[in-house]
């Protein structure tokens, strides 16, 4: 299979070759759809070199740039990760197509028959940086949801989109699909993105990925309905009654598996009835792993080793090797803490008390709330979406990691033999 190139059109051409991609996906079978993805991940690891080549480009381009640890981790594409990239593309096929779902319905007396089903978006829109593996993820999913998708994956991978997204158009094209169903506008630049975010007509809906700052941008100026994504300042409390051995092994697991991520642990909280039992041994091994620790007074008085936290380090999504700490007088106290300082992305709470666990889980009010479970689980494959368009910290149509549905809108259908309104 050879890659087309990316044409050369306007950007408002290829928003409107999308729109008329859009309405031809929309109708596609469930079968010629899952023939799509599977000749995506055919593709990918057919062509793992090129992408590979590609993107030790930019890798190097980032390092020049001065990119940090945290975003050179997440640009990075190995033939590993391709691989999981394509084993996660074949997982959505699997997945039930939720095009033409009967959400509910009725009859009303006269029988006139009513029902709400699931349709596509239309044309999706995303915007995001440093993460080639998003253009995968987002297309797959557009495409089994039957949507056509405009990509922006920022100039820090515009080697590795552009064999990418060439490799998802040769997909479609393989399958009878039209490959202007998945464009990217990263020859654009940053000009490229705001007229995207101003392409009212052209695309639905636009979904940020990204830093807090790249995403309040788009919030703030689209004029495209935006899916908001959130930074993950994200919170592990350590209870009373924590046993040691769980809260040693998933705040680990939370910071240090990877750090770069947005379900990483940023801060964690450690109750005082259990601070001098646990910190030491959690400290310990996050030290034994490189892992710095921020931590207030008490902590720093447990824990010499610790740096001074200060404010700014409670709001920091780190996506590195670093951990603020903090110990609180009680649960109340813990809690109030999150809801100062919470992206609304995902917060745990370790603790052998029933009572304690239901009431963190009632009254925390982010994306994904958990108990005895590490952060990381908050990812759209994990949960069994084969991947993930992003994880929504916002409360309207969809919140927490999204897959298929939340790529859907409704439409209502009624079905009469004549009948009129008396």
């Amino acid at each position: 299979m050879s890659l087309p190139t990316v044409a050369q059109t306007s950007l408002t051409e290829r928003l409107a070759a999308a729109r008329t991609a859009s309405r031809a996906l929309a109708g596609a079978t469930t079968d010629v759809k899952n023939r799509a993805l599977a000749a995506i991940a055919d593709g990918v690891r057919a062509h793992a070199g090129e992408i590979v080549t590609a993107n030790e480009l930019d890798l190097a381009n980032g390092r020049e740039n001065g990119l940090t640890v945290g975003l050179l981790d997440r640009l990075t594409l190995t033939e590993a990760r391709l691989d999981a990239l394509a084993d996660a593309v074949l997982e959505i096929i699997a997945l039930t197509d939720p095009v033409g779902q009967v959400v509910r319905g009725s009859s009303l007396p006269n029988g006139v028959k009513i029902s709400q089903v699931r349709v596509p978006f239309g044309v999706v829109g995303a915007i995001y940086e440093a993460r080639p593996n998003v253009t995968i993820d987002i297309a797959s999913l557009a495409i089994k949801s039957g949507n056509a998708v405009v990509l922006r994956g920022g100039s820090a991978a515009l080697n590795s989109n552009r064999v990418l997204v060439g490799v998802i158009q040769a997909a479609l094209e393989s399958v009878g699909l039209s490959g202007d169903a998945v464009q990217t506008i990263d020859d654009f630049g940053r000009d490229g993105a705001r007229k995207l975010m101003r392409a009212r007509g052209y695309v639905d809906v636009l979904i940020p990925r990204g830093s807090a700052e790249l995403i309040q941008t788009v919030v703030t100026e689209s004029t495209v309905p935006v899916i908001e994504t959130g930074a993950g300042v994200v919170h592990i409390l350590l209870d009373e009654s924590a046993p040691l051995d769980w809260a040693v092994e998933i705040v680990h697991n939370a910071k240090v598996q990877r750090p770069s991520v947005c379900n990483a642990v940023e801060t964690v909280l450690v109750h005082e009835g259990a601070a001098e039992r646990l910190l030491p041994s959690v400290l310990q091994r996050l030290a034994a792993s490189g892992v710095t620790v921020h931590g207030d007074e008490r902590t720093r008085a447990l824990w010499h080793d610790a740096v001074p936290a200060t404010e700014e380090d409670w709001s920091s999504e780190y996506m590195s090797l670093d951990v603020s700490v903090r110990v609180v007088d009680s649960l109340d106290e813990a809690i109030e803490h999150i809801r100062r300082y919470s992206t609304g992305h995902t917060e745990s709470i370790v603790t052998n008390d029933l009572q304690r666990a239901e009431r963190f889980l009632a009254e925390v009010d982010s994306a994904v709330v958990m108990v005895n479970a590490s952060t990381r689980f908050t990812d759209g494959g994990e949960f069994g979406f084969g991947a993930e368009v992003g994880i929504s910290t916002q409360k309207l149509h969809a919140r927490g990691p999204m897959g298929l549905p939340e790529l859907t809108s409704t439409k209502w259908i009624v079905r009469g033999t004549g009948q009129v309104r008396s």
